[in-house]
């Protein structure tokens, strides 16, 4: 199948877009290039474009005769979402918009949207199902759920077959050791840890001990960067013209913010100091997906079950990499 990743030179992206071409599907990625990486997309075609050139997205997908698209280009930190709503708003919304009706103007109907937990808000029950209210609580979080919406109506009008994959914390590192996690800042906990065992960072940030949680810190369900990309494959191949899905990624197992820590300190051989602080507004004590429509529907489910196996692919990459891609 020939298709068109949209962010594939970012974190997720370019994993799937690198399981796309090892299962011999035709890759073109298309990126900014604004937070991802030329080295991350490999000997993949790239094309330097924004989405919200909409003549030039038109033209590309009618040259490279796209049958299908994976849609991950999305600005994703939550925390400059609320300070620069704007930029969210017309890169994330408009970006999608134009996407998709360069996609109606070209005839291809099918699309698989990288979208996420923070549709769902502050969860009102754990482990969280498909039919979970969706109460987003920050400018990121809403433009993903407005997207699944215009997918909807868009499915309903047009006839537009799309998967919605909402999911929960991605993690890890390519398992052959040749993509990983770099992003300006880092946001994520296990790379932030990771960073102290690597001497860049003084101590690890632990925002709030005083949780309803076994150990205080708040739970996340770490989902492995490649069991995404599998899961994004299995949804691009069963996708027909119309169909509406709308599935969590996660493993259905969460792991505490201290116990990230104490499994980086094993694996690293450092001892990692943390400095405890104050919880941050908005943080949900615990979020764990609830995954079992994802193995009815698509046949799937993770491969990496546990926080330790993620971490260790984690760990080979930024002990490899320490500066990231500019290595």
């Amino acid at each position: 199948m020939r298709v068109l990743v949209t962010g594939g030179a970012g974190y997720v992206g370019s994993h799937s877009a690198k399981l796309l071409a090892e299962r011999k599907h035709e890759v073109t990625v298309v990126d900014n290039l604004a937070e991802g990486h030329r080295a991350a997309v490999g000997k993949l075609p790239l094309v330097v474009a924004d989405l919200l050139d909409r003549e030039r997205v038109t033209a590309l997908i009618r040259d490279k005769r796209i049958e299908a698209v994976m849609h991950f280009a999305a600005f994703a930190y939550v925390g400059v979402s609320v300070t620069e709503p704007a930029k969210y708003y017309q890169n994330n919304i408009v970006g999608t918009l134009a996407l998709l009706d360069a996609m109606r103007d070209t005839g291809v109907n099918r699309i698989v949207f990288s979208s996420t937990c923070a549709t769902y808000g502050i969860p009102q029950r754990v482990p969280i199902s498909e039919d979970h209210p969706q109460s987003p609580i920050n400018p990121y979080g809403f433009t993903k759920l407005a997207i699944e919406r215009a997918l909807a109506d868009y499915s309903r009008a047009y006839g537009l077959g799309y998967a919605a994959l909402r999911y929960f914390n991605a993690a890890g590192a390519a398992a052959d050791g040749t993509i990983g996690e770099d992003h300006d800042p880092e946001t994520h906990l296990i790379p932030l840890v990771l960073q102290v065992a690597l001497g860049q960072r003084q101590h690890a940030e632990i925002f709030g001990t005083d949780y309803s949680t076994p150990d205080g810190t708040c739970v996340r369900d770490y989902i492995h960067v490649d069991d995404l990309a599998t899961a994004h494959l299995a949804a691009l191949e069963q996708l027909k013209p119309g169909d509406e899905l709308k599935l969590n990624l996660g493993t259905g197992q969460g792991a505490s913010v201290k116990q990230v820590i104490d499994c980086c300190r094993e694996i690293t051989g450092h001892p990692i100091p943390t400095r405890e602080g104050l919880r941050r507004p908005g943080d949900p004590p615990e979020l764990v997906a609830d995954p079992s429509a994802a193995k009815r529907i698509l046949g799937w489910e993770a491969k990496y079950k546990d926080v330790r196996s993620i971490i260790e692919t984690a760990w080979r990459w930024h002990n490899k990499h320490p500066r990231g891609y500019g290595d």
